[in-house]
């Protein structure tokens, strides 16, 4: 139980999010201080907005813990999710960020949409469609040899059914949605 919490809590979609854009505005910027400065600036979108109210709503009790763990709670959060997404989306665009970058939050936005729709009657593994994805961004922007973080969704999906927070089929979906979602949008825009 212990090893699957700790894999839940270091692939943690605002963990991976963070990371992968970090990673992928380095990349697009050729390195230096402006692909940090990118992707730090993305991540303040696309993941820490987002987590810092989810925080804020555990901390004031709307919330029972960080991973809104109880689909009824979701609805709220992921749609401040989107919406932090969709202000930064346009900023990063006036600012000249990399395309990678832009092609990253894009695919974030669309899989926000979707998460807020399907949370509304199902409750589809989050932290499996981030890890998907962010394989299939990895692979998109480094080449086939990221094919070895390809056991990543299993693990996290391991980690997601071992600690019943999900059933197979919502970590499933969740994988199938998030790799789907990460090479239609980051494949065309990134």
């Amino acid at each position: 139980m212990r090893l699957a919490r700790a894999v839940t809590e270091l692939t943690a979609p605002a963990v991976l999010v963070s990371v992968l854009t970090v990673v992928v505005a380095w990349h697009g910027a050729r390195g230096g201080v402006d692909g940090l400065a990118w992707g730090l600036l993305a991540t303040v979108f696309v993941s820490g907005i987002p987590f810092a109210y989810i925080v804020g709503g555990v901390r004031r009790g709307r919330l029972t813990d960080h991973h809104v763990g109880v689909r009824e709670q979701r609805r709220v959060p992921l749609l401040f999710g989107l919406g932090s997404v969709a202000a930064g989306l346009p900023l990063l665009a006036v600012l000249g960020a990399p395309r990678p970058v832009l092609g990253l939050a894009a695919a974030g936005l669309v899989g926000l949409v979707i998460a807020v729709s399907v949370s509304h009657w199902w409750k589809m593994s989050i932290h499996s469609a981030v890890a998907a994805g962010a394989v299939v961004v990895l692979v998109l922007t480094f080449g086939t040899r990221m094919l070895v973080t390809a056991p990543l969704p299993a693990l996290v999906g391991w980690s997601r059914v071992r600690l019943r927070d999900h059933t197979v089929p919502q970590v499933v979906a969740g994988g199938a949605l998030g790799a789907l979602v990460a090479g239609l949008v980051y494949g065309t825009l990134g």
